[in-house]
């Protein structure tokens, strides 16, 4: 059975304790648009409140009320965190996440959370318990956090269904998605719930396919050296990502920078004046 459509601003019951509604911030980087996870029956969290938007703040506190006490954050990208101000003015529940980070022009750099998550730390949420997994690479403060009780980890954009995500440099490190998602095979999990797209139901599957997935495209990288050495990222990018549209090539592009500076801590490539040359 395929999975039913998501549409902005519907209220979704995934479980007993989860429900799913979604911001109207559709796109090419969001995909169908940022999930906000309403968590709980009695006192509610929200994982990731999504981007500043009045019918998404209206669909949260439909869902959640007077009743929601935590505000989790995965990531401060303008997609994320930046609905938690209006919905903690709202509410007065409790802003959580590891902290802003050195604005790229992509970060929510007015986010401060009232508790700073790290490692390891617990939120407990009474009836359940949400603990943080700091999984860096696409975002230096990006958090996942794990439902205990259900096996659910909720993935913010280190995992998302339907795509892979994009690594900008020099917030976004390769080498660090790629020991962060190796992580999660460690963990026991039943799914993981992303923040775009649909719930995946196999995630040590998907973890894999990722890591073989980023892996191949780390190869074309060094074989798109055999029509040109040096080059520059632009000589490499319709080589190393010909398999996609080239409307997506500018934000490619930083994925594929993410993989030189991978490739050249590694030692197989080197740079000098903007030109990579193959070791």
């Amino acid at each position: 059975m395929r999975p039913e459509e998501i549409i902005p601003g519907k209220v979704v019951r995934l479980n007993e304790l989860v429900r799913r509604v979604t911001a109207p911030n559709p796109g090419m980087m969001t995909g169908p648009g940022t999930n906000t996870y309403v968590i709980g029956s009695g006192e509610l969290a929200i994982v990731d409140p999504g981007p500043e938007n009045a019918a998404h703040l209206s669909a949260m506190l439909e869902a959640a009320g007077k009743r929601l006490r935590w505000i989790l954050c995965t990531h401060t990208h303008l997609d994320h965190s930046p609905g938690a101000r209006a919905l903690r003015a709202a509410t007065g529940a409790q802003v959580l996440g590891f902290g802003a980070v050195p604005d790229d022009g992509r970060q929510d750099a007015a986010f401060r959370p009232d508790r700073a998550l790290r490692d390891g730390d617990t939120v407990d949420c009474g009836a359940f318990r949400l603990r943080a997994v700091h999984t860096p690479g696409h975002a230096s403060n990006h958090l996942c956090y794990l439902l205990e009780q259900q096996r659910l980890l909720f993935t913010g954009d280190h995992i998302m269904q339907g795509s892979t995500v994009v690594i900008s440099p020099p917030d976004g490190d390769m080498a660090t998605y790629l020991k962060s998602l190796e992580r999660l095979l460690a963990l026991d999990l039943a799914a993981v719930a992303p923040g775009h797209g649909h719930v995946i139901e196999k995630p040590h599957d998907e973890v894999r396919r990722l890591i073989a997935h980023r892996m191949k495209r780390e190869q074309k990288v060094i074989d798109a050296f055999a029509s040109g050495d040096p080059a520059t990222l632009d000589e490499l990018l319709p080589l190393v990502y010909d398999d996609v549209p080239q409307r997506v090539h500018p934000v490619a592009r930083r994925s594929l920078h993410a993989h030189l500076i991978k490739l050249a801590r590694d030692g197989r490539v080197s740079e000098l004046d903007g030109r990579w040359r193959l070791h």
